[in-house]
Formats: structure tokens, C-alpha cells, sequence
């Protein structure tokens, strides 16, 4: 029988791993109760309370009366407001069951606030742009920032007209006018064109700012093409009293935007964010126009905002109705505040006190980002910023609210700083000229960092998970879910988690699992793998799984990502920021990772204890073979240059082998853009045979294992046909398997089998990398893919 899981199940659980000199949390995992669905952020009916109305979204229909009710965030001076759509608290209920599961596509957000410490205009652009280009890798199409214009700017009157016809003239306000730069391309391309239309400005750059905000993104295109008008910040109008950078997607915008436009508001770009600044620019006048002053909040402007919105994102916020503030929020998308206190207001000097947090007067610098890399090389100090959070950052001093649909006002929230375990080099090339290349190399280090600490005396410990091992032990099966790199990973530990801990292992694409509504069990245990975790389609699995009952184990690269929060436990595989668009490092480390999670899984099975005892022993000395291995790049350029010309390669694998084939085709089919497919091998007769003569160069993987003999058969039938043979081999070997001088030989040093993907993965990624450096390709940013898939 599977351990009964008791109330305590559904408190909020920390769980951490321990390695030599630290600790690393893997996050506050909230557990919810197995018999009911997923959370509804609090929107449930409470007993004894009975259903009410409150002002969600705009009226479509101007022209239709409503009965007078007021807005729940600040009644007092919006009672005239005639509701533009009503809800009841239980239609709230099913619109934030929707918004849970709904993900976004794959910008980049960065923002940087200076309170009470000097910096020049050209200083602040120069962290915006750097913000931008850590953000780089994860792909994008154009991209733009918003800063301040001096006060008083521009110099004569514009005509305006727009949004209801209330901006002509100058603005309505007195604090500087923000300026919103973007282009299409690449991020040199912006940075160019804003020297330029600054030059044309005749703005300052040596301008002195104790105070500013500024905000910038890089963005993927979902909704409209490429171009300028489409890229973000988005504006509320001619003016730019709202300004919105934005990751996700927004799926009820076509709705808000017929009604804004119903109201006198108009559209410049197709995109779904455009409608933030400008619903944003409606409730202010809303609240502005009713009392005649400016009484209502920014954070109240922004929570109700958020009580439009359906989808996923991270939101910033910028607006001269409220200078030198910020305020951010989010629902999905991962979004991080980094804090940096200073000592001394004109020097680099810092210190880190939580009590600084909130206190006013104090020298700081703020950055928000979408991506820890790009915050780390200013400060270490961060908070990750949970879901339906609004941290609002005024007068120097940050405060949160927690957004819920069920309450009228966000309640307070205090949270503390963490300290980032990341040093800069990890985000600088050094003496690699590309970030995978970089990361193939760092191989060595990055699996001894994922094992530090976790091998003891002949026993694995992984502090995430101790909690958990019996009742994953009885478990009616354990689930491997990912997609794409991380999917060929678990396919390679799958043998192994099956051999030591006795329990049926089957694999799951997430896309596919979904697709079909697979069956999922209470009693089984779904472990996730990703290297960022923040993968659409696994996150999508993961809230699946949590509403049939199962037990959710993640696996991933990413402290405070959405897969560390939701899952109920879980292990970090601690390889560092990875940063080219292809997995290399992540991938030999999640292999790892999966190994020690069946190692610490099989630790009560009495039949397996001499391989279990074998294989810990072995794992130290894994390092030192995958440092042998990469010995072998100038013989992997070589290869390379002679299938410079090739249009399409195969990888026949098998046994453990079968997910190296899978990866190794994957990489090339990635980076060198070369049609490449990894097969079983056992299917070979079975279609792929076809395919076969004296041109088509194939991969084989036969290395010393179960498999062998195998292998070596397959390789017979390959050389029968005049297949262009490359084969992978043992040191040693190379006599067994190549029936002729004609065939080429990858010799690699042998290892435990479980732990021989690790090592036949790398010659794969080196050939890969060449491959693409002498066909003139882009190896860290590759065409059209991105290195996080956020999107469906």
C-alpha cells in the first residue's frame, strides 16, 4: 500500500540539498491536498459567504446602463464607474483555474532603478543594454527600452488627439516625459539607433540622475511581425503615461481591445500588450477624472489591470504619473528582483541588511529580469517573485502585495532576500569563443558540481528528496516528462531507475501526454525534467498531474523557477547558467542527477547492493573521463570538415545508447541545421536500411555493454550495403567493430553502463559545434529557436 499522505501534506514544504560548502534551496513547495484540483487562488466560495458581484472588465457596450456598483480596489472616487463586465466570485473561480495553466512565449525583461545614488543618463543606457544582451541567448527578434527625457522636454507643444482626444498641447503632468526607443534586429541595431535619436534630441547623455527608472526588453514575436511598432515597450498613447514591457501572452486581449477602442482608445501595433498601457491609462482617468486629482495608487492602477487579464505573463510598469517608480507583477512567467544596498551613494560599495529592503532613504540600486544572468554582475542579493505578486518599489523602499480575485484589496506579503550562488564568469565566454562550446568544456566542473556533497560512504543523499523516498518506493510507477534534450535524458536513466528500484518506468513527451489525456494514477510518481523550468508543455504536465493526485518530483538547472515551486519535491542538478540555445552541460548532469535519484531510490534492495556499491564508487572518477573525452576536439573539427558538405546524418544507438543517438542527432539537427535523425538500432531492418549507400554517413554507438554483440551485427549490415561508417567504440575496440580500414573510429573510455551516456554524448556535441563554426551558422543562437520554450 502507498504511504497515506496526511494534513500536513498540504502545508507549504522546503526542501533543500546539501553539498560541501553550501546549501542550495530548492524552493517553498506548496503541496496541495491530492483530492482536489490545482488552486484557484483563493477565488473558492468559504462557507457561509454568498455570491457577490465585483467590477471585472470593461463595458463592451458603452451605451448599455449597468446598476451602479463600485470598484473593489478604491471605492471611494470610483463609484461612477459603470462596470463594463460583471463576474460572479465562482466565474472569477474558472477564469483563475484558466489563467494557471496558460504560459507565454520567450522575451526578455530588464528594468534598473538608481534611488539616491548619482548616475548619468549614458551609464543608465549602458545597463539597460547589458541587461539585454545577458538576455541574448534566449532568443528574440527585436527589442527596445524607455528612459526619461529631461524635464520640460520636448521644447514646443504637440499636437494630439488620441484616446479620447485629452493629449494636445503639452502633457498633463510636470515630471519628465519618457522616451520609448525600439528596433527590429539585433540589440547593436538599438543600441545604434538610440545614440542616433538621442544625437537628434540633443539630450544630454552626461546628465546627472539621482533618481530614475528604466525599463527594456528583447521580444519574441507571438502576435504581429518584427518590426518596431510591434516590439516593446508599449504605450498607453502620444504621451506614454503607461509604459509596459511584457513576457507572455495575454489570451483575452482581442476582447480588451474592442472594448478599449469602444471607448475612444486607438491602436498602433498588433500586438496582445498594447492593451496593458492603455487599460491602465483608463482606469487612472477613471479614478483621476472623479475626484479631480490624483488620489488613486499605482499599485492600485496595476492590481486591477491584473484583474483583466487572462494568460500568462511578467509585467513592468513605468509612468510619469508616477515618476521614479516602478511596480512589477506577474502570473507564470518568471520574473526576478535583484537589490543592491549601497554604503557609500558615490561608490561601488555595498552591503546587504533585509532590514534595507524597506527602508526609505537609503542609496540602492534595483533590477528586475526575467533571468538570473542578468542581474548577477551587479548584485547576488535577489528575490524571486511569486505568482500574482506585486512588488512595487517607491521612494527607494519595496513593497509587495499578493493579488487575490477572492478578496477585494491585495493583502501585504514580507519576503526575504536570497543570496545567489552564481559567480560573473559563469556569463562571460573567457578564452571560448562560443557560450556552447564553453559548456561542452566546463563538463568536468559542472558534474562534480552536480555530485558535491550528495556522495557519502558508499550512499547518495539528496536532501530534496529524503522526505519522499518511501513513498516514491511505493509508487505503482514512476513518469519521466519532459521534451527535447531533457526527454533524451531521462530515456537514458530510464534502464537504470527500473533496474535498482523495482518500479515500471515509462517515459512521456508532455506535448503528447496532454495531447491524448494519458492515464495517471494517485499512486504514481510524475518527475519532471527540465533544464530551465520554465518549459510550457512541462509545466502544463506538472498542473495534469497535480490534479489527478500523483506524487510531482522535479529535476532541474533553475533556483526559483515555476517547476521548483510547484513540484512537491525535488532535486537542483546545480550545473551552472547555461546559456547557448543547445543543452550540453545540463544534459550530462540531469543524466547524473537521475542516476543518484535511482541509486538513493534502490538503497533498500538487498539484490542490487554490489552494482549500487560499484557505481557510487565510480561517480567521482566521472569528471576525469569526461576531461579525457574532450581531448578528442581537434579529431571531432576533423570529422567535421569532412561532412561539411552532407545534407543528412543517422545515429543508430541502442540500450542506454538509444538516448545518446536521440541527443547526439538532435545537436547537430540544432546548431549545424543538417537533417539528422538518432534510430534504434534494433528498428534498423525495419524501414531505416533503405535509406543506406556509400554517401549517407551513419553514426553507430557501440560501446562495451549488454548491447555489444549487438552492435557489432548491425555494423556487419551497414558495411554490407557500403555505408559510410562512423563508429563509436571502447578504447580498445576499434579492431571489433570496424570491419575495414574505410570505417572511421571514435574510440571513448569506458565506464560504468549506466554512465556511458555521459561520456559517448560528448564526441556528439564537439562534431556538432564544428560542424556548425565551418558551414558559418550562429552556434549559441541558432535559427528560430529559443533557449527556453515558454510557448505551446
Amino acid at each position: 500500500m502507498r504511504q497515506k499522505r496526511t494534513e500536513n501534506d498540504s502545508m507549504w514544504e522546503k526542501w533543500t540539498d546539501d553539498w560541501l560548502s553550501h546549501r542550495v534551496s530548492y524552493g517553498h513547495v506548496r503541496r496541495e491536498a491530492l483530492t482536489t484540483k490545482a488552486s484557484t487562488r483563493g477565488s473558492e466560495k468559504r462557507a457561509g459567504e454568498t455570491e457577490s458581484l465585483h467590477v471585472l472588465v470593461l463595458n463592451p457596450n458603452p451605451s448599455r446602463s449597468f446598476p451602479s456598483l463600485s470598484f473593489s480596489l478604491f471605492p471611494s472616487h470610483c463609484r461612477s464607474i459603470s462596470p463594463l463586465l460583471l463576474e460572479t466570485k465562482q466565474e472569477s473561480k474558472n477564469k483563475s483555474e484558466k489563467r494557471s495553466i496558460d504560459r507565454g512565449k520567450m522575451c526578455g525583461i530588464f528594468a534598473y532603478l538608481n534611488y539616491n545614488v548619482t548616475r548619468e543618463r549614458r551609464y543608465i543606457l549602458e545597463v539597460l543594454f547589458k541587461g539585454l544582451r545577458r538576455l541574448e541567448y534566449r532568443g528574440y527578434d527585436s527589442a527596445g527600452i524607455a528612459i526619461d527625457s529631461d524635464r520640460g522636454w520636448p521644447p514646443a507643444p504637440v499636437a494630439g488627439g488620441e484616446n479620447g482626444g485629452k493629449e494636445t498641447g503639452r502633457p498633463a503632468y510636470d515630471s519628465p516625459f519618457p522616451l520609448i526607443f525600439r528596433q527590429e534586429g539585433k540589440i547593436e541595431s538599438l543600441v545604434g539607433s538610440v545614440f542616433s535619436e538621442v544625437d537628434a534630441m540633443d539630450l544630454n547623455l552626461e546628465k546627472p540622475f539621482s533618481v530614475h527608472a528604466g525599463i527594456a526588453h528583447t521580444r519574441w514575436a507571438t502576435h504581429g511581425v518584427p518590426s518596431p511598432r510591434n516590439s516593446h515597450p508599449q504605450s498607453s498613447g502620444p504621451w506614454n503615461e503607461f509604459v509596459v514591457v511584457h513576457n507572455g501572452i495575454i489570451t483575452n486581449y482581442e476582447v480588451l481591445k474592442e472594448t478599449l477602442i469602444r471607448h475612444g482608445f486607438t491602436f498602433e501595433s498588433e500586438t496582445d500588450t498594447e492593451v496593458i498601457p492603455k487599460f491602465a491609462k483608463f482606469v487612472f482617468d477613471k479614478a483621476h477624472d472623479e475626484e479631480g486629482e490624483q488620489t488613486v495608487t499605482f499599485a492600485q492602477v496595476v492590481t486591477e489591470v491584473m484583474r483583466q487579464l487572462e494568460g500568462a505573463y511578467s509585467l513592468i510598469f513605468k509612468s510619469p504619473r508616477y515618476p521614479n517608480e516602478l511596480i512589477a507583477c506577474k502570473r507564470g512567467s518568471t520574473l526576478i528582483l535583484g537589490v543592491k544596498e549601497l554604503t557609500d551613494a558615490n561608490s561601488g560599495t555595498f552591503s546587504h541588511d533585509d532590514k534595507t529592503f524597506t527602508t526609505i532613504g537609503k542609496p540602492k540600486e534595483f533590477f528586475f529580469s526575467s533571468d538570473l544572468c542578468a542581474i548577477v554582475e551587479h548584485t547576488k542579493n535577489y528575490l524571486a517573485i511569486e505568482d500574482d505578486e506585486v512588488v512595487h518599489i517607491k521612494d527607494g523602499c519595496v513593497s509587495i502585495l499578493k493579488f487575490d480575485y477572492g478578496k477585494e484589496k491585495p493583502a501585504s506579503v514580507q519576503r526575504a532576500l536570497s543570496v545567489l550562488e552564481m559567480e560573473v564568469e559563469q556569463i562571460k565566454k573567457g578564452n571560448y569563443d562560443h557560450f556552447m562550446q564553453k559548456e561542452i568544456h566546463e563538463q568536468p566542473h559542472s558534474l562534480t558540481t552536480t555530485m558535491r556533497g550528495r556522495l557519502r560512504a558508499n550512499d547518495v543523499v539528496l536532501g530534496g528528496l529524503k522526505d519522499h523516498l518511501k513513498t516514491i518506493r511505493h509508487s505503482r510507477r514512476i513518469i519521466f516528462i519532459g521534451c527535447g534534450t531533457s526527454y533524451n535524458a531521462a530515456l537514458a536513466a530510464r534502464p537504470f531507475m527500473e533496474e535498482l528500484s523495482g518500479i515500471p518506468v515509462t517515459l512521456e513527451l508532455a506535448s503528447d501526454l496532454l495531447d491524448r489525456q494519458g492515464v495517471m494514477y494517485r499512486e504514481d510518481t510524475a518527475v519532471f525534467v527540465s533544464q530551465s523550468g520554465e518549459t510550457a508543455d512541462t509545466l502544463l504536465a506538472l498542473e495534469y498531474a497535480l490534479e489527478h493526485g500523483a506524487l510531482c518530483v522535479g529535476i532541474t538547472n533553475t533556483v526559483g523557477s515555476t517547476l521548483a515551486r510547484k513540484t512537491h519535491c525535488g532535486v537542483h542538478i546545480n550545473a551552472g547558467c547555461e546559456i547557448g540555445v543547445a543543452s550540453t552541460k545540463a544534459y550530462t548532469s540531469q543524466i547524473v542527477v537521475m542516476v543518484m535519484m535511482a541509486l538513493a531510490i534502490g538503497a533498500d534492495k538487498i539484490s542490487t547492493q554490489s552494482k549500487r556499491e560499484a557505481i557510487i564508487n565510480s561517480l567521482p572518477d566521472l569528471p576525469n573521463k569526461v576531461s579525457e573525452v574532450l581531448k578528442l576536439d581537434n579529431e571531432m573539427k576533423d570529422l567535421a570538415e569532412s561532412l561539411i558538405e552532407v545534407q543528412s546524418l543517422l545515429v543508430f544507438g541502442r540500450g542506454y545508447n538509444y538516448a545518446t543517438a536521440l541527443e547526439g542527432a538532435l545537436k547537430v539537427k540544432e546548431v549545424a541545421l543538417t537533417h539528422s535523425e538518432g534510430m534504434l538500432a534494433g528498428e534498423m531492418k525495419h524501414g531505416p536500411l533503405a535509406l543506406v549507400d556509400e554517401t549517407l554517413p551513419i553514426i553507430v554507438i557501440a560501446t562495451r555493454d549488454a548491447c555489444f554483440s549487438k552492435q557489432q551485427s548491425v555494423i556487419q549490415q551497414l558495411h554490407a550495403r557500403k555505408g559510410r561508417l562512423i563508429v563509436m567504440c571502447s578504447n580498445g575496440d576499434a579492431s571489433s567493430v570496424c570491419p575495414s580500414e574505410s570505417c572511421r573510429v571514435i574510440e571513448v573510455p569506458q565506464v560504468a553502463d549506466c554512465l556511458q551516456p555521459v561520456i559517448n554524448i560528448v564526441p556528439l556535441q564537439l562534431l556538432a559545434y564544428h560542424l556548425t563554426v565551418l558551414r558559418g551558422y550562429d552556434v549559441d543562437q541558432p535559427r528560430n529557436l529559443a533557449k527556453s520554450v515558454t510557448t505551446q
